[in-house]
């Protein structure tokens, strides 16, 4: 009875593990859905069992601020995804901003293989997915807290 009740444990455990999404964290190169080019390098980090992106590096005009955010701050360092939760297969009910025209969506985001992620803004049911290419040579070793942008 003993080994049964252990073999139950077990299961348990290790079913829980197998229902959470693969990790996302890491930095990760954004991909322009309408051009195919290279935009910006996204440094995704967790924070209180939440998925956040922060804008590491922007390939054009590295001193670009966002539009329609208090403060107009600069791109760079701006965190444009916040609040994903795991649910299994991957990560929702989070928000994502569009530094240029100053609007958030609703987000969520997944893994296609190991080195591209899909991220999704969305209004109700339409939407438009990006790829995100991951960054192997990038540092990962700093610890991020979240700044939440503000909406004018």
């Amino acid at each position: 009875m003993k080994k049964i009740f252990i073999a139950f444990l077990i299961t348990i455990f290790s079913s829980a593990f197998a229902l959470a999404a693969e990790p996302i964290a890491g930095t990760w190169k954004t991909i322009d859905d309408e051009t195919g080019e290279a935009k910006s390098l996204v440094q995704i980090y967790e924070n209180n069992g939440n998925v956040y992106g922060r804008v590491v590096r922007l390939f054009k005009n590295e001193t670009a601020t966002a539009k329609g955010v208090k403060g107009s701050p600069k791109i760079v360092g701006l965190d444009i995804l916040w609040n994903l939760k795991d649910t299994g297969d991957k990560f929702t009910g989070g928000k994502i901003l569009d530094p240029k025209k100053g609007k958030v969506y609703n987000s969520e985001a997944w893994l296609e293989n190991k080195n591209t992620l899909i991220v999704r803004g969305k209004i109700g049911p339409f939407g438009r997915n990006q790829k995100w290419i991951r960054e192997e040579s990038a540092k990962n070793d700093i610890e991020l807290i979240p700044l939440i942008p503000e909406l004018d």
